[in-house]
Formats: C-alpha cells, sequence, structure tokens
C-alpha cells in the first residue's frame, strides 16, 4: 500500500492538488518511461464492438496535470487523442506534439468518437454548450475524473451543497450518462505507479457507473493503464471515492480498496470533503 509523504514539497503540492485545470495548481508533468500494454480481461460483446476497433478515438477536456498524464499514457497505448481546453488548440500545439496527441477545441474533443474524458474543474462544467452533448450517441463513454471543491476552487454550488452527488449533478449538466473514475488518484501515482497485471501490490481504481457496457469500457482502460479494476457500483455510489473518504488516493491494492470503498460514512461526506480540503490547505 503507497503513503504520502509527509513533508511538503514539490512531489505533495503535486498530490494535494491533484487537479489543476481540473486542480488547483498549474505546472508540466515530467516525462516517464513507455506504459507496457496488459492483458485485457473480457469484455461483453457490445463492449468489444469498440475494443476491437484498431485504436480507440478520445477526447480530453481540461489539460491540467490529470489531463496531460491520461492523454500521455492514452497516446502511448496507441489510441487517437484529441486534447482541448478553455484556450482554444492553438495553446496546445507543443504539448499534443511532444506527447502524440492532437490539439483540438472542445467541439472536436467531444465528437472524438469512442470516449470523452471530462478533466475539468466542477464549476466549469456549467460553461459547456449543453449543444455539445445533446447529439452524442449513447455508445460514446463520458468519464467524470473531477471532484468538488467548493472552498479551494469551485465556490458553492447550492445543488451539491443539499445533497446532490456531483457526478449525477454533473451528469445532469451535460445530459448525457457518465462513468465516474480517475478522480481517486493522484498524478503523480497515476504518472509513474502503473504496473503489469499480476503485479504484487497493483494500485487499483475503483469505476463507477450505472451502463454495464460503459463501465466494462473504463474498467478495461483502468487495467491497460497499468492498475486493477474495481467496480465500485452505481453513479450513486461514487461518492465512497470522493475527497477525504478512505478510498481516496491512498494507492490501495484491490482487496484494500474494496474494503475502503465499504468502510465510506455516506453521513459523512460534507465532513470528508472539509478535512481533505483543510489537508490540501496545509500542505501548499
Amino acid at each position: 500500500m503507497g503513503h504520502r509523504p509527509k513533508a511538503p514539497g514539490p512531489a505533495r503540492r503535486d498530490q494535494a492538488a491533484r487537479e489543476d485545470e481540473e486542480g488547483l495548481t498549474e505546472g508540466p508533468v515530467p516525462a516517464r518511461r513507455h506504459l507496457r500494454r496488459h492483458e485485457p480481461s473480457q469484455p461483453s460483446r457490445a463492449t468489444r464492438e469498440v475494443w476491437d476497433m484498431a485504436h480507440l478515438k478520445i477526447g480530453i477536456i481540461g489539460t491540467g496535470s490529470m489531463g496531460e498524464v491520461l492523454a500521455r499514457h492514452l497516446a502511448k497505448l496507441g489510441h487517437r487523442v484529441l486534447m482541448a481546453n478553455a484556450r482554444g488548440p492553438e495553446s496546445l500545439k507543443e504539448l499534443a506534439e511532444k506527447i502524440g496527441a492532437t490539439p483540438a477545441s472542445v467541439a472536436d474533443a467531444v465528437q472524438a468518437g469512442d470516449i470523452v474524458i471530462l478533466a475539468i474543474p466542477t464549476k466549469a462544467v456549467p460553461r459547456l454548450s449543453p449543444e455539445l452533448f445533446s447529439n452524442l450517441p449513447d455508445r460514446v463513454v463520458v468519464i467524470d475524473i473531477g471532484n468538488y471543491h467548493p472552498k479551494l476552487r469551485d465556490g458553492r454550488i447550492e445543488a451539491i451543497d443539499q445533497g446532490q452527488l456531483d457526478s449525477p449533478w454533473v451528469a445532469q449538466q451535460i445530459g448525457h450518462p457518465l462513468i465516474k473514475a480517475f478522480n481517486n488518484i493522484f498524478a503523480k501515482s497515476l504518472l509513474e505507479k502503473g504496473a503489469p497485471k499480476g503485479t504484487p501490490g497493483r494500485i487499483a481504481l475503483s469505476v463507477c457507473g450505472d451502463a454495464p457496457d460503459a463501465k466494462a469500457t473504463v474498467l478495461r482502460l483502468v487495467d491497460d493503464l497499468g492498475f486493477d479494476p474495481v467496480d465500485g457500483g452505481t453513479l450513486k455510489d461514487s461518492w465512497r471515492q470522493q475527497p477525504g473518504t478512505p478510498a481516496y488516493c491512498r494507492d490501495l491494492d484491490a482487496a484494500s480498496l474494496r474494503r475502503a470503498l465499504a468502510e465510506a460514512d455516506r453521513s459523512r461526506i460534507v465532513e470528508y470533503r472539509t478535512e481533505q480540503e483543510a489537508r490540501i490547505r496545509r500542505s501548499m
């Protein structure tokens, strides 16, 4: 099981502020070794219709630390990756060329084809045009990797503060079903700690969602990226992996992650979030 560094420093700051555009600080992500591709688990027939293609077409909206790490790894796996941010494709030319991705507009990233990854702050979601997702085919998988940080970044969102879970709120805003994943790992761990299937202590990542085939696609993606996939339940169960919970950013193996998800107490959602934001403040 991984442990957080005790003393603040560059690595701790990267961990505490896991997000940049989907997060609280900005800065480049260091290069890393080539990711090994791992033997996939068997998806359903409907999922194989997507995964049997030569490469997936993946749009990533948000190019902070998490968005960049995902783009880097997915491009290395051979997928066609389109990167987009609020500043436009011109701002991404150098980075995209370096990691083997394609700079794109937000609209083009949404229409990438197979998967769309939302790597933006929760407060930015309503700024996305409703038309972006209105005609998106049901087979397109949309992954929300974000976390709600009301005090540090997002400001108060009334519906969430009154008890609505953040990912169902995001799904409501865009009008398309979501899968929740990659929101409970630090960018540094995602960058450096992927390992082949079967490696003892391999870090696990949980995936929540309501559509079985979409979830199976993301579970497969987690495995290909070097992490043990764990089915975390429906989208309404995604609170179990949100900031401050026992399953949040602890680099746990699969068995430990399942226990941590089960240990979470829904009555403490606000407390978990508040305590995590306090930890982030102390480490910045």
